[in-house]
């Protein structure tokens, strides 16, 4: 009798385990992020070809805010890029600007992250098998960025360079010299301001928090990424509507992409994301972001100057 109860419920018990298994985290995980790829694609299609600023081709599927629509965007106007990136602070990688170039593309490309245990959840995404995706660990300076390059067989022109690390920003952009980018999205520091060309100093072993604890203090002010995008031969072609990521062109391939100036194409930052010593939120705005840490030293990119912040933007 079991043995006959075992054989006509050995069905119902493993469509159960089916369905159970289709239900689990990470089942319901890909699903979305497939059905969230499916959706950028449509979105993709639906772009206007004019925009008056960037904002307006924003979407997100992968992108912590707007920028996979950017991207996407300022490729439909440039003819002939290569279909490769480079993207460094990726953390797992799940939360990046180039992971729906990966996904809707196919494009080749390098992830940088700092954690061995985030670049081994990398490695496990079905990305890193269905696409050529390569992960490396290593925590970035200006005097290894070009040889992680090199070893990875990243060198040359590429499509896209994402920058987002929290700190060197402008230091590491500066260093790079074996690519040569298409577009180049940096992120810059709201809090800095519109006018000043300022970052925070070089240190190579620099981390947000450790440098202060309102985690306020990082990176560079759009005009001093703005002046070494110059330098290296881009322009700004305008921001996230968030205020914190930079879109450049280089100059060679702007086709009719417009260029505004810092004064134009700065976005004021409205996250609070600002902590006590303790690391709670204190969810600081405005000019009270400033306030926080306008005693702290910054690089004048102009004068080679080390200043309080405040004398700079006060």
């Amino acid at each position: 009798m079991l043995r006959e109860q075992l054989v006509v419920r050995a069905p119902r018990l493993a469509h159960a385990l089916q369905q159970l298994r289709r239900h689990t985290p990470g089942a319901v995980v890909a699903e979305v992020e497939h059905n969230r790829a499916l959706m950028g694609r449509m979105l993709a299609t639906q772009l206007p070809r004019e925009v008056t600023s960037l904002a307006e081709a924003e979407f997100k599927v992968f992108s912590q805010f707007g920028e996979d629509g950017i991207i996407q965007f300022l490729l439909r106007h440039l003819d002939g890029v290569p279909e490769s990136f480079v993207e460094f602070g990726v953390e797992t990688y799940r939360e990046s600007n180039t992971r729906f170039l990966l996904r809707k593309d196919n494009w080749r490309g390098l992830v940088i992250d700092g954690s061995e245990t985030n670049v081994s959840t990398i490695k496990r995404l079905p990305e890193y098998w269905m696409h050529d995706l390569t992960a490396v660990a290593s925590f970035i300076t200006r005097d290894n960025i070009n040889d992680i390059f090199r070893e990875a067989g990243f060198t040359d022109e590429i499509g896209l360079l994402s920058i987002d690390i929290d700190g060197n920003d402008y230091w590491i952009w500066k260093a790079i010299d074996v690519i040569s980018p298409v577009i180049v999205v940096a992120e810059y520091n709201s809090v800095f301001g519109r006018d000043a060309a300022v970052t925070v100093p070089y240190d190579p072993a620099f981390t947000r928090r450790a440098a202060h604890h309102s985690n306020l203090y990082f990176g560079a002010s759009l005009r001093a990424l703005c002046l070494l995008g110059e330098e290296n031969g881009y322009s700004l072609v305008g921001c996230n509507s968030s205020g914190n990521n930079a879109f450049f062109v280089r100059r060679d391939r702007l086709g009719d992409l417009p260029t505004p100036d810092v004064a134009s194409g700065y976005v004021e930052s409205r996250i609070r994301e600002s902590r006590d010593p303790h690391g709670n939120l204190t969810y600081l705005a405005g000019q009270d972001r400033l306030e926080e840490i306008w005693h702290l030293p910054v690089h004048d990119v102009i004068t080679g100057e080390l200043r309080a912040l405040r004398d700079v933007v006060g």
